[in-house]
C-alpha cells in the first residue's frame, strides 16, 4: 500500500539563510502525526545560503546520512573533528551526545543544498567513525545498508537507502526487503505501484510504503529519488 504525502503537506521553514522542508516533526514544525517512521526520525531537505551555518548544538542519539546535492559542507565539533563533504558525496556520521558541533556552507558564493536523514542511532556501533561515497548516475545506486553491501555505508541496523535517478520516460522495479519503506522525491515526477496502488509522486512528495514485496517507478519527468527500505 502506498500512502501519498505531498510537499505541501510536509513542514517548512523559511529563516533567509535557511530554507528547509521537514518530511518529520523537526525543530518549530511539529506534527504528532509524523514524529518519525520507525528508526527514520529525520529527513530534511535544506538549503543554506553562501557562508551560512548553524549554531553549535549536540545531537539525540541518532546516526545521520548526508547528502550533499550542490556545493560544498562542513562539520567541526569541538573535539578536533574535522569533515568535508562536496556535491555528490555521502557522508555518514554518528555524532556523540556529549559532543558540540557546528555545520556550515564554507563557500560564500554558492548556495549549499543537501538531504540530512536522521536514523535511530544503532546499538553497539562504532561511534565516531565516518564513512564517505560518491552519488553515481545509475538508476538505482545503493547508498546505505545493513552491512556495507556492494561497498555501501555500514548502517550497522536494518535500513536500506537507495538513490534513483531516472530519465523521463524509464521504469524500474525494486523488491522491498522490509515491510514499511518511505520514498522522497528530491525532483521530477513519477507513476509508483506496489500492485495494490498506483500513485503520481510529484517533486518534493514523499510516500510511506507498507506491506509491499516491490514497487515499480515510471518517471513522467527526469528524476531523483531516495527509497528507504526498513527491514526492522
Amino acid at each position: 500500500m502506498i500512502i501519498h504525502r505531498t510537499a505541501g503537506q510536509a513542514g517548512s521553514a523559511d529563516y533567509g539563510w535557511l530554507q528547509a522542508k521537514y518530511a518529520f516533526s523537526f525543530g518549530h514544525y511539529f506534527d504528532p502525526a509524523f514524529l518519525g517512521y520507525s528508526p527514520l526520525k529525520a529527513l530534511n531537505q535544506e538549503v543554506l545560503a553562501p557562508g551560512a551555518g548553524f549554531q553549535p548544538k549536540s545531537y539525540p542519539d541518532v546516526d545521520i546520512v548526508n547528502l550533499i546535492l550542490r556545493g560544498k559542507h562542513d562539520i567541526h565539533d569541538n573535539d578536533g573533528l574535522y569533515l568535508e563533504s562536496r556535491q555528490d558525496e555521502c557522508l555518514f556520521f554518528s555524532p556523540r551526545k556529549d559532543i558540540s558541533y557546528t555545520e556550515t556552507n564554507p563557500c560564500e558564493q554558492s548556495p549549499l543544498t543537501r538531504i540530512q536523514i536522521w536514523l535511530k542511532a544503532a546499538r553497539g556501533s562504532l561511534r565516531g567513525s565516518p564513512q564517505k561515497l560518491m552519488l553515481t548516475q545509475q538508476p538505482v545506486q545503493l547508498i546505505a545498508s545493513p552491512d556495507g553491501e556492494n561497498g555501501s555505508i555500514d548502517l550497522q541496523q536494518g535500513v536500506r537507502i537507495s538513490h534513483l535517478m531516472l530519465p523521463a520516460g524509464e521504469s524500474l522495479t525494486l523488491p522491498l526487503y522490509g515491510k514499511r519503506a518511505f520514498y522522497q522525491s528530491v525532483h521530477g515526477t513519477v507513476t509508483a505501484d506496489d500492485g495494490q496502488k498506483q500513485g503520481i509522486i510529484e517533486c518534493g512528495d514523499g510516500a510511506f510504503i507498507q506491506e509491499s514485496r516491490e514497487v515499480t517507478f515510471q518517471a513522467q519527468t527526469t528524476c531523483r529519488t531516495l527509497l528507504i527500505d526498513i527491514l526492522t
